[in-house]
């Protein structure tokens, strides 16, 4: 594992960074550290009046988040006219040090409105990034109520921003999309959620040097595994506030230049089959689609994409999965550039001076026409805070086994976390959200209609509240299969998800063990022509590849499984604007 992250985080460059250089990690509050080992009395953080009602708690998330305080945060953060992560530390109104004071100042406000249950700190290490060799996240720790299960759950964003130099600390860098907007979002959610009582800690978090390498993400994630901190989930929010397209933009994103989508945020997570980053979003986008959407006044489209983040980008969700915590990404639907800013002609704002509120259209001094969309940033913000709310009163993930299944039905029987009175069942085919979702009253088995599979199901426990836990583990049960096709080794699935947009997952069962020397999935146009080749390896279980296929590129491909210069088999799929 460290070898990967090695691989993946250290730059050539190392006065820029490298992830492992990273020395002396230290919270600067031993309560915090505490709280987050699940090494405390409860009771010395208990509320004089417990608020733990799951549906008092989501519909007062979506009552309290305020568009005004989300603009307010982002009014102040821009004052700071720079944050790239080696800036200024001394100054009270310029640079990274001013910024991330004004936020530790703030989370403590949260607190004395809230009987000081929430523990402000900084995550401080020592890593030499541009010129700069100490460097500080800011946290804000909420303890739960019950210690039995000690895991956390992060809400986190960049507090961070730059110009086209990443070491660049003179030039304006208000950073208002990338990422003032995930850091307005998590103050907010650290002033509305203080004042409610969950079972497990919550962390809300700013971390530095995102942009130089995940360098504050790596840090946390590093901590976390060093001092045995459990993390249920972790919530990164980058670039989430904003809702123009710019002419260039890391795909899937936008179709086109001043293109708007204010109804709309993308998850972004790991994995297809049995992934839990996969099943962390879906879980999000359930959630939000029973709790918060019936109350919506303007509804959102939850959209859970294939990849982990926008092709050639990477967020700070990343070092958490590394590490093997479960992990996504929230981020707007539209962004404003694809951050190469050496391109030729290139005149988005990401990563540019141009990342700023807003414009004075009337020449008075004030602000009047805004790039970042402040109902759309405190949609998000709900959406956010309802999924975590429901993460940290969950009960525990149970565990299932299929106990037989033919064309007409498969069986699911609880095996293991049997102390609950429902269950529910989630069951997908060819996208990476549920088709259906049922649910078991009463008992621990429940037989669903199916027809011709694979059918992909996982599990989980719902407790007296009605609140679900994390879904379990997947298993796949291919149906409706001939008794030929049934007893060959290679089973070539259908894509997920299909249609797809920009890319879809493509997957190969493997029912034993066999002896090859090249696998590969050769992707043609309907004409024939090969357009990708992407080996593949295939072990027992199910062996998955992503393929990228481009945004906007609409039109029906062939893959086709191809063993040691033999085709296999093949299937169709489909990709849609």
């Amino acid at each position: 594992m460290k070898k990967q992250l090695l691989l993946v985080f250290c730059f050539v460059n190392f006065t820029v960074s490298c992830a492992f250089s990273q020395t002396n990690i230290l919270s600067t509050n031993a309560a915090a550290e505490l709280v987050m080992q699940g090494n405390y009395a409860p009771a010395a953080y208990q509320a004089s009046v417990v608020i733990k009602d799951p549906t008092v708690i989501s519909n007062d998330i979506l009552a309290r988040v305020s568009p005004d305080s989300l603009h307010a945060y982002l009014e102040v953060l821009r004052t700071f006219k720079n944050r790239n992560s080696a800036s200024d530390t001394m100054s009270a109104t310029r640079g990274i040090g001013a910024a991330r004071s004004w936020i530790y100042s703030k989370f403590q406000q949260f607190s004395s409105q809230n009987e000081n249950r929430l523990l402000a700190s900084y995550l401080q290490f020592d890593q030499a990034i541009c010129t700069m060799g100490r460097h500080k996240n800011v946290m804000a720790v909420l303890p739960g109520t019950d210690t039995a299960d000690k895991s956390i759950i992060i809400i986190e964003a960049h507090m961070d921003s730059r110009c086209a130099d990443v070491c660049d600390t003179a030039c304006l860098a208000e950073g208002m999309e990338d990422n003032g907007s995930g850091t307005a979002l998590v103050m907010e959610l650290a002033r509305v959620m203080s004042k409610y009582s969950f079972n497990h800690t919550i962390v809300f978090t700013t971390v530095t040097a995102e942009e130089q390498g995940l360098d504050g993400s790596i840090a946390f994630a590093k901590y976390v595994q060093q001092k045995g901190i459990k993390v249920k989930a972790a919530l990164n929010n980058d670039v989430i506030g904003g809702i123009i397209c710019g002419k260039t933009s890391s795909p899937p994103s936008c179709p086109g230049l001043n293109n708007i989508d204010s109804t709309q945020v993308r998850l972004f997570s790991f994995g297809g089959f049995n992934s839990f980053h996969k099943g962390l979003s879906r879980y999000i986008k359930l959630e939000y689609k029973e709790m918060i959407f019936p109350h919506a006044a303007v509804p959102m489209t939850v959209t859970i994409m294939s990849a982990e983040d926008r092709t050639g980008r990477s967020g700070d969700h990343i070092p958490f999965r590394q590490f093997g915590y479960p992990a996504m990404r929230f981020t707007s639907a539209n962004e404003h550039g694809d951050a190469n800013v050496t391109a030729a002609g290139y005149d988005d704002r990401q990563h540019t001076s141009a990342d700023v509120l807003g414009v004075d259209t009337d020449g008075d001094t004030i602000l009047d026409s805004f790039f970042v969309d402040f109902n759309y940033l405190a949609r998000n913000t709900v959406i956010n805070g309802n999924a975590a709310a429901m993460i940290a009163l969950s009960p525990v993930t149970p565990d299932f086994v299929v106990n037989g299944w033919n064309p007409n039905r498969v069986d699911v029987q609880i095996t293991d976390q049997k102390q609950y009175n429902s269950y529910r069942v989630g069951v997908r085919t060819t996208s990476n959200d549920w088709d259906s979702v049922y649910t078991i009253n009463g008992g621990y088995s429940l037989s669903i209609p199916v027809a011709t599979g694979p059918y992909i199901i996982s599990v989980a426990s719902v407790d007296d509240k009605g609140v679900e836990s994390l879904f379990s583990r997947e298993w796949m049960v291919v149906t409706g299969v001939d008794k030929t096709a049934a007893q060959q080794n290679l089973d070539l699935l259908q894509n997920r998800p299909n249609p797809a947009d920009e890319a879809t997952i493509i997957s190969v069962k493997v029912n034993n063990f066999f002896s090859y020397k090249e696998a590969f999935i050769s992707i043609t146009d309907i004409a024939g022509k090969e357009v990708k080749r992407i080996p593949i390896v295939l072990k027992p279980g199910v062996n998955e590849v992503l393929y990228d296929h481009g945004y906007n590129m609409a039109g029906t491909y062939i893959y086709t499984l191809v063993v040691d210069g033999k085709q296999q088999q093949s299937k169709k799929m489909q990709f849609i604007n």
